[in-house]
């Protein structure tokens, strides 16, 4: 007998803070990841937070460990349309919010209900439109 397919339950979200925070082991974030692999949430990012997440003194093993444990989303062409748009929508300049605006992307195009975890709740709930829930961390 074959085992079905799995379903995910819905998608979590990490921006910058949440990666940063997870590659630290930070408990709270942590702890959101343990109840996500439980729930059979699938864990992503965006290739560009990925960049945004790197500075001098990051511990790279541990960078490297926690990716392993999540899905890295690319920034397609129809992403970054969809993050212009958001953008635009929400009244927000490309310069200062390009990376939040395709990581809100992303998580739109992910399987719902969708969590984010971000310093900038204020600023990602703006351009999602309140369609997933955004959490502070």
């Amino acid at each position: 007998m074959t085992r079905p397919l799995a379903v995910p339950g819905g998608t979590l979200v990490l921006d910058s803070e949440g990666l940063a925070k997870a590659v630290l082991r930070d408990r709270a974030v942590t702890a959101r990841l343990s109840l996500a692999r439980a729930d059979d949430l699938r864990v992503i990012t965006s290739a560009a937070t990925l960049v945004e997440v790197v500075h001098p003194r990051v511990n790279w093993p541990a960078l490297e460990w926690t990716l392993s444990r999540l899905v890295i989303e690319p920034v397609t062409e129809p992403i970054a349309r969809h993050a212009a748009t958001l953008l635009s929508n929400a009244g927000l300049h490309g310069h200062k919010h390009a990376i939040d605006a395709m990581l809100s992307a992303i998580a739109l195009a992910a399987p719902g209900p969708v969590t984010v975890l971000t310093c900038d709740p204020e600023d990602l709930a703006a351009l999602c439109g309140g369609r997933v829930t955004v959490i502070k961390v």
